[in-house]
């Protein structure tokens, strides 16, 4: 976008880039129903880690460390070791000693101070024990208007809208004494009507009516935005939708009018010398330079590098080759729940080969059930979708006759619902016919064991023979179909050698009553199970006409060579297979195997998921232990049905080989990469910036909800309750809109679940093919050289284990050197 300047004076020209700026420098997040994970330090990528963690401790009052007692616990128990805050203090060149970051560790943590705005300033002259703080009253007001504005889904009357978010706010607070009286502010109301009528108008109009120097505008607006960083995740989504489809989106641009002209109001009571002091603290913000490592940056490096260390050791091994000719190979997805299911599999039978891939298996989707005009994207949310999936039983006529139907159903309960909404309906429903719903009320209170379906293919799921089929338009379908395939078997590593049976095994969760369950559903497949991508694929790929011309480009697939689709479920470990009414009679008996080994492997899964989950009296008895699982996944009252992915710390591409037989304890994202089959290291820079950009978006989630839940994280699930049908959620009834994980996703009530560390990322290939994909690619080299993520490379010939530190590879034995 390029704002207007005409809207500023002379000398205000600045001002348009440090809008623009503080607008970047916010990361969206998607909405309920489509709940991925996303790194909310997106825009701080280009600062280094440290540098980043001192601007939004200044403008924020952020902390991106654990409490000192946190790191002094893994001290105590091993975990942390002299050794290991020794090398962190020499990577970093800095001037401690190691004697001095152990005694800090026994002390607390100064907490970060961010710098006042001048609602801070009222609050520090107000006695909070009998007022309410400014600074919690703004955030509610805002967050409350913007519940109200956005929401098309769940309330029945809405705001009326006025031509922006901006407008919208200053004629609803116009009218709104409440605020003024609770603030024992009478003003406030002259003062509103006094500011412009539009967005950048007010923008301007505050900044030189706050004395605030060029040089602080920048900061000052991303502190206005951090306040409601809530409502401008939101915001910023939808920007980023609207840029993926080429539009534009202003709504960030009005809440940062808005939050700022909150600090405009207010700033006259502020006059005086304390005033000055505040602009004069803004003028001095440090640049981006900034980032010497503190004692808590040593310590976060030091529990790192202690687990670093003992992930090396274990890569830094000859691979073990497989023992036996595979009968089936299953693709996983790279997620790390899958881990421990994949390591079950493989000691459970050697016959099965596992592979990981990206959950959406490369089908660049989105989903329309058959009688539904909404899509919903079945991929990662840095991408947009250029082909649809759709469900048929490949009979035309009756297609159509089931989307009549289907529509018929739709539109049946869509006029029944304002019904059961409208006010009157609270009092005359419930009397009428509210018996009729004790037995579908007693029924969902019920302990259950059955997974719920997917609702976005509700009345679909009974019809026998329909199942998602991809759609390509054209007289060249058949050629965008071998096309597609081709690209997906490339990727995956699957050009020859295939099994009889190879098993695509996307992957969902299952829970009640959970507003995130998104959350735990496949992230790229933009929080949707992994259902609707497997089956388009197997179907895709058992298609005669597609393998001939397959063949005829050079990649043939065996005659008895069948795909299966399948998911697993991550909250029980089952795994269902899908259209295995259509397999041939010849592979009923390895299909029957392979129900077989899943089954003894879930076992396994479980038993070792157990402990975490507070189970492990049910270890002995794996029957017992399926049952408890599957009542707990339908549990109206479970705030912890699986622990996701929680712990996560590692990305690793290689060949299965490679970690096969190591347990890597569910931590581990795996996707398959063999280098020698890249002869033009397309592959290599796919998996860099898309799955290794989405690993990092995913720890990074799970780092901040860690260091920062208030503000970063959504709090107590308890407290819970969903914003515009599908926004986001409230903690209680009011403040800023919660983004990121709840507490429940990361503490099991005695202890953290999750350990914060950067992502460590293993690349089995060549130094020069790595250092290529980060030529190309700016964001890939920010990653790394500004130590977001730790890089590794593991060599093929000599099983050595390089880290990039520093501009250059250095061997892993010289780093672990003590």
């Amino acid at each position: 976008m390029k704002i207007a300047d005409a809207v500023f004076r002379p000398g205000q020209e600045s001002i348009v880039e440090s809008l623009e700026a503080a607008c970047q420098a916010i990361a969206p997040t998607w909405p309920l129903d489509r709940f991925i994970a996303v790194n909310p330090y997106w825009s701080w990528v280009n600062q280094p880690f440290n540098a980043a963690a001192q601007q939004l401790g200044r403008l924020a009052g952020s902390r991106m460390w654990m409490p000192r007692s946190f790191y002094q616990d893994a001290w105590d128990k091993g975990q942390l070791t002299r050794a290991h805050l020794a090398l962190a203090v020499k990577e970093a060149g800095a001037a401690f000693s190691v004697d001095s970051v152990i005694e800090a560790m026994r002390q607390p943590a100064p907490l970060p101070a961010a710098l006042p705005l001048p609602s801070d300033l009222l609050d520090a002259s107000r006695d909070l024990s009998r007022e309410p703080a400014w600074r919690t009253a703004i955030t509610h007001q805002v967050s409350q208007f913007c519940a109200a504005y956005f929401d098309a889904e769940q309330a029945d009357w809405h705001l009326p809208h006025e031509a922006t978010l901006y407008a919208g706010w200053r004629a609803n607070i116009l009218h709104d004494y409440g605020i003024g009286m609770l603030m024992n502010a009478p003003q406030l109301r002259t003062r509103v009507a006094a500011l412009p009528g539009t967005a950048m108008e007010a923008i301007g109009m505050a900044i030189e009516g706050l004395g605030m120097k060029a040089a602080g505008s920048k900061d000052l607006m991303t502190a206005c935005l951090l306040r409601i960083n809530g409502w401008a995740a939101w915001c910023a989504y939808l920007r980023w939708q609207a840029r993926l489809e080429g539009r534009d989106d202003q709504h960030i641009v009005d809440l940062l009018a808005i939050r700022l002209c909150w600090e405009y109001l207010l700033h006259e009571e502020t006059a005086g010398a304390d005033a000055a002091a505040w602009r004069q603290g803004w003028g001095g913000m440090p640049g981006t330079d900034a980032g010497e490592p503190d004692v808590d940056a040593l310590l976060q490096r030091g529990l790192e590098i202690a687990y670093q260390e003992k992930l090396c050791a274990s890569l830094m091994r000859r691979p073990a080759q497989p023992a036996v000719a595979a009968a089936v190979q299953a693709v996983f997805c790279i997620d790390v729940r899958s881990e421990v299911l994949r390591r079950a599999l493989e000691a459970v039978s050697p016959q099965v080969q596992t592979m990981g891939f990206a959950g959406f298996f490369g089908l660049p989707v989105s989903y329309r059930a058959l009688g539904s005009d909404v899509a919903r994207p079945q991929l990662p949310g840095l991408l947009p979708p250029s082909l649809y999936v759709t469900d048929s039983c490949g009979l035309p006529d009756q297609d159509r006759a089931l989307a009549a139907s289907q529509r018929a159903r739709l539109a049946a309960v869509k006029s029944w619902q304002p019904f059961q909404r409208l006010p009157g309906s609270s009092f005359a429903l419930v009397e009428t016919l509210g018996l009729s719903y004790l037995a579908k009320l007693v029924r969902r209170s019920l302990p259950a064991r059955d997974a719920s379906a997917d609702p976005g293919r509700q009345g679909l799921a009974a019809h026998p023979g329909l199942r998602p089929v991809l759609v390509f338009e054209g007289s060249d379908a058949l050629a965008q179909q071998v096309d597609l395939a081709e690209k997906v078997l490339k990727a995956m590593g699957l050009r020859d050698g295939f099994a009889r049976i190879v098993l695509l095994a996307g992957h969902g969760s299952q829970s009640a009553n959970n507003p995130h369950a998104a959350g735990l559903d496949c992230g790229a497949c933009c929080g949707q199970t992994g259902e609707v991508n497997a089956r388009a694929l197997a179907g895709l790929l058992n298609q005669q006409g597609v393998r001939d011309l397959l063949a005829m480009r050079g990649t043939p697939i065996p005659a008895d060579t069948l795909f299966v689709a399948g998911l697993h479920n991550t909250t029980t470990d089952e795994v269902t297979l899908f259209d295995t009414d259509a397999a041939p009679a010849s592979h009923r008996q390895e299909l029957a195997a392979l129900r077989d080994w899943l089954a003894r492997a879930g076992d396994q899964a479980r038993r070792e998921r157990a402990p975490a989950l507070g189970m492990a009296h049910f270890e002995a008895r794996p029957q017992a232990l399926r049952n408890a699982l599957a009542l707990r996944a339908n549990d109206w009252a479970q705030t912890r049905p699986e622990w996701g992915l929680a712990n996560n710390a590692a990305f690793i591409a290689a060949p299965r080989v490679r970690t096969l037989g190591i347990n890597l304890q569910g931590r581990s994202f795996l996707h398959d990469y063999q280098w020698t089959q890249d002869a033009d290291n397309s592959i290599l820079e796919l998996i860099m910036t898309a799955p290794m950009v989405v690993a990092h978006w995913i720890n990074m989630q799970y780092y901040a909800s860690t260091v920062d839940n208030g503000r970063y994280g959504s709090g107590n699930k308890v407290l819970h309750n969903v914003v515009g049908g599908h926004i986001g959620v409230f903690e209680g009834n009011g403040g800023d809109l919660r983004i990121g994980l709840p507490m429940q996703s990361l503490h099991d009530g005695r202890q953290w679940m999750h350990t914060p560390l950067r992502l460590s990322v293993f690349i089995e290939a060549p130094r020069e093919r790595i250092e290529a994909v980060m030529d190309r690619h700016a964001v890939v080299r920010q990653l790394v050289e500004n130590r977001w993520l730790s890089l590794f490379r593991i060599d093929s010939q000599t099983d050595a284990v390089e880290a990039f530190s520093n501009g250059c590879w250095q061997a892993q034995q010289q780093l672990g050197a003590r």
